[in-house]
């Protein structure tokens, strides 16, 4: 069995961020999975997906968003994408890695996979370069803000007038994380929403890189993103026959308990995509892939991504 390292090495993106990537590559890799995270995390914590994906033969590249992690920017300080425009750089940063792993693995079929923000921003950097990805994973994502999505954008506007854009939120941790941490009964921490193992849990509160409170120009930038997946015109901009797995729990605060996740599975098949996979775990919290059932969620996303490469290969 191959052993894997995921140690960080940084790559300068064109967007101006030096990008902290983690990285697997196992011997005769059959696909690659380009990984993003969610907010108010970081790459590292992949690290056991990555090497399940590398044990299965899949090349796994993570890397710290702007404003996360060991990534850094001189406009990109913790917590913050950027002044202005930041989730556009987001979306040039990512690129940065798929540039990267072109260049690396030439003729590998590459799979984008994004979990909650992670997702928003897979989604969107797939409107930006449709031919990019063999597959596309979005998993424990929100597109469905709606109204009261608008109402926070005009709060948050209202913020950054009087507060400015670079500190933190004082309205919208409230309105997810606090509101996340109410949902759960008998909860024994404030962030027994992400799983069920008690453990991940508390390895995350005890993580200094987790948990951070947003600033108000991350947020805007968030419901920017937010707001380019749930349009129906950028889902028409991907190919038809594009392979999509999206996936969810039905005990998410964060996806309205699945049902934002059954919603966007919902537009691309209304749509006409021809090629999407969803599943909705009933008892799974926010992190699928740090549930108690992990192992089963992830043979099955492989099992997945295995086909998207065989047909891939074979097409």
């Amino acid at each position: 069995m191959q052993e894997f390292s995921f140690k960080p090495e940084i790559l300068q993106s064109l967007a101006g961020a030096a990008l902290q990537v983690f990285s697997n590559r196992p011997d005769n890799a059959r696909g690659v999975v380009q990984i993003n995270h969610g907010l108010a995390e970081h790459a590292a914590r992949y690290a056991g997906f990555a090497e399940a994906l590398g044990q299965a033969g899949f090349c796994a590249y993570a890397h710290d968003h702007r404003g996360h992690g060991g990534t850094t920017a001189p406009d990109a300080p913790a917590g913050l994408f950027a002044p202005q425009g930041g989730a556009a750089k987001v979306i040039q940063d990512v690129e940065a890695i798929h540039e990267m792993i072109s260049l690396r693995h030439p003729g590998l079929p590459v799979i984008t996979f994004g979990h909650s923000m992670g997702g928003l921003i897979a989604l969107d950097h797939a409107f930006a370069h449709p031919a990019r990805a063999a597959g596309l994973a979005v998993w424990n994502s929100n597109f469905s803000a709606g109204p009261l999505g608008r109402v926070a954008q005009g709060l948050l506007k209202y913020e950054r007038f009087r507060l400015g854009h670079d500190v933190p939120s004082r309205l919208l941790p409230k309105l997810t994380f606090g509101a996340w941490a109410k949902s759960v009964a008998n909860r024994r921490t404030d962030f027994d929403w992400l799983s069920r193992d008690e453990k991940i849990v508390d390895a995350y509160i005890a993580d200094p890189l987790c948990g951070w409170d947003a600033s108000v120009a991350m947020w805007q930038d968030v419901f920017d993103l937010i707001f380019a997946g749930a349009n129906d015109a950028n889902l028409k901009k991907l190919p038809f026959n594009l392979p999509l797995n999206i996936h969810g729990g039905g005990r998410d605060p964060a996806t309205d308990f699945g049902h934002a996740t059954e919603a966007l599975a919902t537009r691309f098949q209304a749509l006409g995509f021809k090629a999407v996979t969803v599943t909705i775990d009933p008892q799974s919290r926010h992190e699928s892939l740090n549930e108690i059932n992990r192992q089963t969620t992830i043979t099955e996303f492989i099992d997945w991504a295995n086909s998207v490469v065989s047909n891939w290969h074979s097409a």
